[in-house]
């Protein structure tokens, strides 16, 4: 049995909208339960269709959770971290970059670095942070990669 370390994104009745999102963005399968679907868990009434839990998975191996945060407990949007992904699949991440793109807040766009990597980072539609990374475009040093 392994350990694996993943991001857990938490919304203010938003997590739905925004898993749906993501998996459409990255290409994964998603799950998801809401408190009504496990007894209410002490939520309001009017919260108990919201997300307990989802899940996305890519390939496999790539998970991103999230889930809404119940109005009893405090929630503040996300600061200080984002979410990563990097690797050497160039169509692949510009795919992503593109589709996380949407709605976004460019930061810094995808462009290839002075090491040679490709890389951008945005904060999307629901004011979550990502970084993306691409290893080995370069050669290309200066040209724009997105």
């Amino acid at each position: 049995m392994g350990i694996n370390l993943n991001p857990y994104l938490n919304f203010r009745g938003q997590a739905r909208e925004a898993m749906e999102f993501y998996a459409a963005a990255l290409g994964g399968e998603l799950s998801t339960s809401t408190f009504a679907d496990h007894g209410g868990m002490g939520v309001p009434a009017e919260e108990e269709g919201n997300v307990m839990h989802s899940q996305i998975t890519v390939d496999g191996r790539l998970v991103l959770m999230g889930s809404d945060v119940p109005s009893h407990l405090e929630h503040a949007a996300p600061a200080g971290h984002a979410v990563s992904l990097s690797g050497d699949d160039e169509p692949r991440l510009r795919q992503w970059w593109e589709r996380l793109s949407e709605g976004a807040t460019i930061q810094e766009p995808l462009a290839v670095a002075p090491g040679g990597d490709a890389f951008g980072m945005l904060r999307d539609r629901f004011g979550v942070d990502w970084m993306i990374n691409i290893a080995g475009v370069g050669g290309q040093a200066g040209e724009q990669a997105g």
